[in-house]
């Protein structure tokens, strides 16, 4: 075929992919395409769909039936964003931006490079130790030791929408931050957006929820990385049966030159290493921003990927009751650079510059947040598990009598000095129980909506 004809039929399919923002599937693009007059089978349409992708003019998702083509949109940032040139790059960060930024055109292909990961520690830390000590005298507000997540607990109203949010945001999700808390806070969907952006972010919700109120059972083992990535892909997957499993096919990666490991076994083995080398790291800071890299780079699930990275990083940090990292105000395309620096360069500098200048913005919100809200009472954090246990129960179990059954656990479980005061604390949490705030005692809708029938 003469060249000039096939970029013609390259740029008619684009340009039907274009007017289908929300994506399209195949058999709805053959339809769209013989109706605009161009007729191609099945398999011709697919090698054509395959050059626009390399060529980064289209981009894809899901596999097989259920793979979707998207125009692809010019990122905002071709045009400065907001506070990206505020953020002070390294000289090193400088040279990989420099490198990334180019046409895909004049970058390598490269594959997936176990030493990143193999090296390590020997090649680190990633975070030296001026960084680390800045880290820890700005993120941590006390001196007291308090129990795993009392400090995400505190500003938890914040952190559901600011991370939602920004982390959504850099996926492209075009809920604004106002939107995204009427979502969350009344239920209330965005006008105009589509069903996939409202899930992203009710997902965000789910999976920030169970990090902070399972604080002290999360950590680096496949229980916790597997089930925050089904929270986060729940129903937005081509294949459910993916959610909260290791990847089994090849997945490319959009406006990158990066392919990523593909053989299921050395993705199992590397995932593991990933968590055991993670676990081993004694520094909160470190364990965040390490997780952060190789979660991204190794691209164990088949979507979702960082996502489930952006809220790894948190755990070390909620753990510690140090301030969680909500990546506010972090520019999208500073963010894509910096990934596209490991990706491409094996790289960290860029992306480490963006998660130190992303951390302090974080600091600077939800410090003040925790002022205005005060001490946490030390009597409720004495109690926190035996309050849940106790909450719990009595909506699970809606027949039961609940004064009673109060009582008589208080009796066996309580010191007589403090049983009154913890009574009266169970019968006001009861009292205040809505649907906002079921997440605490790790209550859902449904459970709550029968005991509140009930009640």
């Amino acid at each position: 075929m003469p060249k000039h004809n096939a970029e013609h039929e390259l740029r008619q399919i684009e340009q039907q992919i274009a007017s289908y923002p929300q994506g399209v599937g195949i058999t709805d693009l053959e339809k769209a395409l013989s109706v605009a007059g161009m007729v191609l089978n099945r398999r011709s349409l697919l090698r054509r769909l395959s050059v626009l992708i390399e060529s980064n003019r289209i981009r894809a998702t899901g596999v097989f039936k259920g793979r979707v083509y998207w125009p692809l949109v010019p990122e905002p940032a071709e045009i400065t964003e907001p506070g990206e040139s505020l953020i002070p790059l390294s000289e090193a960060g400088h040279e990989v931006r420099s490198y990334v930024s180019q046409p895909i055109q004049r970058r390598e292909p490269v594959g997936y490079k176990r030493d990143l990961l193999l090296s390590y520690p020997q090649s680190g830390p990633y975070l030296d130790d001026a960084i680390r000590s800045h880290l820890h005298q700005i993120g941590r507000s006390h001196q007291r030791v308090l129990p795993a997540g009392t400090v995400a607990r505190q500003v938890m109203g914040r952190l559901l929408i600011d991370l939602s949010w920004a982390s959504s945001y850099l996926e492209g999700n075009t809920y604004s931050l106002l939107e995204t808390e009427r979502l969350i806070s009344f239920g209330q969907a965005a006008e105009g957006k589509n069903a996939l952006e409202t899930q992203m972010i009710l997902n965000h919700k789910q999976a920030i929820e169970f990090l902070v109120e399972s604080a002290d059972e999360v950590g680096f083992n496949r229980y916790s990385i597997l089930n925050l990535h089904a929270l986060l892909s729940d129903n937005l997957l081509p294949n459910p049966e993916a959610c909260g499993l290791l990847r089994q096919i090849a997945v490319g990666i959009g406006g990158s030159v990066y392919t990523p490991l593909s053989t299921p076994q050395l993705l199992d083995e590397y995932f593991q290493r990933v968590l055991d080398t993670a676990a081993a790291i004694t520094d909160p800071f470190e364990q965040s921003f390490f997780a952060l890299v190789h979660l991204s780079y190794l691209q164990p699930f088949e979507d979702v990927n960082k996502r489930v990275a952006r809220l790894t990083a948190n755990i070390p940090l909620i753990g510690n009751n140090l301030c969680p990292l909500s990546f506010i105000d972090v520019p999208k395309r500073a963010y894509v650079e910096g990934i596209l620096g490991v990706y491409e360069l094996n790289r960290i500098e860029l992306l480490r510059d963006i998660f130190v200048w992303g951390y302090e913005r974080s600091v600077k919100r939800y410090l003040s947040a925790r002022e205005e809200l005060g001490e946490p009472d030390p009597f409720r954090l004495k109690y926190r598990s035996a309050l849940t246990e106790v909450i719990r129960y009595v909506v699970l179990n809606p027949a039961a009598g609940t004064q009673e059954f109060v009582n008589a656990w208080t009796t066996k479980q309580i010191p007589e000095g403090d049983r009154q005061k913890f009574i009266t604390l169970v019968q006001a949490e009861l009292r205040g129980l809505h649907e906002g705030n079921i997440a605490r005692f790790r209550l859902r809708p449904a459970e709550f909506k029968v005991w509140q029938e009930k009640a």
